[in-house]
């Protein structure tokens, strides 16, 4: 059983930036780490990920301006997100898994999930 716990979320203006960190409760080094955030009102939905190879992905909507990064020894994994956008404005979860598999997209694929950040973009 892994506990994961995001913090570093926030009110930011537009353009400004923020880094949210997903600390795990044991070791991740295994385990492919993926943000996803939830607007109200709509569904949940992939931000980022980062494999136990440390290959990225990222949403189109995010690709430019938000970075995945991960620390084992620390048992944490990074978003820094840069040039934020009112749109951008959600709860932000990490989630791990476990298996390797070529996509880490998929929000019904991972297996320990956090409680959520909120992120605020103000315009």
């Amino acid at each position: 059983q892994v506990q994961l716990v995001e913090s570093g979320g926030g009110l930011v203006q537009a353009g400004g930036s923020l880094r949210l960190s997903c600390a795990a409760s044991g070791r991740i080094s295994w385990y492919a780490v993926g943000w996803f955030r939830q607007a109200p009102g709509q569904e949940r939905e992939f931000v980022a990920a980062i494999s136990w190879t440390t290959r990225a992905y990222y949403a189109d909507s995010v690709k430019v301006r938000f970075s995945i990064s991960r620390d084992n020894a620390r048992n944490t994994v990074y978003l820094q997100m840069n040039s934020l956008k009112p749109e951008d404005t959600a709860v932000y979860y990490c989630a791990a898994d476990i298996k390797a598999r070529s996509d880490y997209t998929m929000i019904g694929e991972y297996d320990y999930w956090g409680q959520g950040t909120q992120v605020t973009v103000s315009s």
